[in-house]
């Protein structure tokens, strides 16, 4: 640095050279993060579920198609087009003493290679008050080579509320030739009652995971599966019928009369859907949510 005296300039100034270190050259790289969060409560009103209260930030946006029945559907849309290493996305959703309140998503959620040592995180929290009616079918989540997926799934019931819980998961892009040889996925399902746990679900697959499906007592080779729980008065009148629909690889049971589990895999998503959706139609009296549909 030169320093000169107010009202006097040098004739000659000789260049001075400074090398800076380059800071940059050993940083590690700064990958963006996408961040999510909304928050959503139904309540009944004049004959129909809706929005009691709404919330959203960032990456997670809820829509609201027209109304076609009682409930209140909401649609899930992740603006950031995925989840990759270090996302965050968290949804709470509440329906209200009454109400009818169902979730789905846009489209089927996509877990992205990871770049970062960071898994994505995405956290859910679901509750149904007295007499209240919750339906979570959100459309698949398809998982990448190299991904790292942290999942929470979490619901609180009331003794006479209802839910119909689906989660589909495709394990790799099979129409691409995709095979999952190094990937993470770590989930877990908690749903209860009155306070006390009625139904508890984890799976954790890390590293080469078509290698685990393809034995025969774990997936049998399977590209694909779904979970499906029903909490409801008539759970027990459904099983019958549901094992009558399922194929070989598929399986009902009963937790407690109004308790049913299903669990259903397949050869990849298209033969899941295939099995699932009529499924899904029966335990919901009615057509799916639209986004399924498109």
């Amino acid at each position: 640095m030169l320093l000169l005296r107010p009202g006097t300039f040098p004739r000659q100034v000789d260049a001075i050279t400074y090398a800076a270190p380059n800071v940059l050259a050993h940083a590690a790289p700064c990958v963006p993060r996408a961040n999510g969060q909304a928050s959503l409560s139904a309540a009944p009103r004049a004959g129909r579920s809706r929005i009691a209260t709404l919330r959203q930030q960032g990456s997670l946006k809820l829509l609201f198609p027209r109304p076609t029945g009682e409930a209140l559907q909401a649609v899930l849309v992740n603006t950031a087009g995925g989840v990759t290493a270090g996302d965050r996305f968290t949804l709470d959703a509440r329906a209200e003493p009454g109400a009818a309140l169902t979730l789905t998503t846009q489209a089927a959620e996509r877990a992205y290679r990871a770049q970062g040592p960071e898994p994505g995180r995405i956290e859910t929290r679901l509750c149904a008050a007295p007499r209240a009616r919750l339906t979570w079918l959100p459309q698949e989540t398809i998982l990448f080579e190299g991904c790292d997926l942290r999942r929470r799934l979490t619901v609180d019931l009331d003794r006479t509320s209802d839910l119909l819980l689906c989660e589909p998961l495709v394990f790799g892009r099979t129409a691409m030739g995709e095979v999952l040889r190094a990937a993470t996925f770590d989930e877990r399902i908690e749903v209860n009652r009155a306070g006390a746990p009625l139904f508890l679900d984890a799976m954790h697959l890390c590293g080469d995971i078509a290698a685990h499906l393809a034995r025969p007592f774990t997936g049998n080779g399977a590209g694909a599966m779904a979970t499906v729980l029903l909490v409801r008065a008539d759970a027990e009148a459904h099983l019958a019928p549901l094992r009558a629909m399922l194929p070989e690889s598929g399986g009902a049971s009963l937790l407690a009369p109004d308790v049913l589990i299903l669990r259903l895999l397949a050869p990849d998503g298209f033969e899941l859907r295939r099995s699932l959706m009529p499924v899904l139609r029966r335990l919901l009296n009615a057509d799916l949510p639209r986004p399924w549909m498109i």
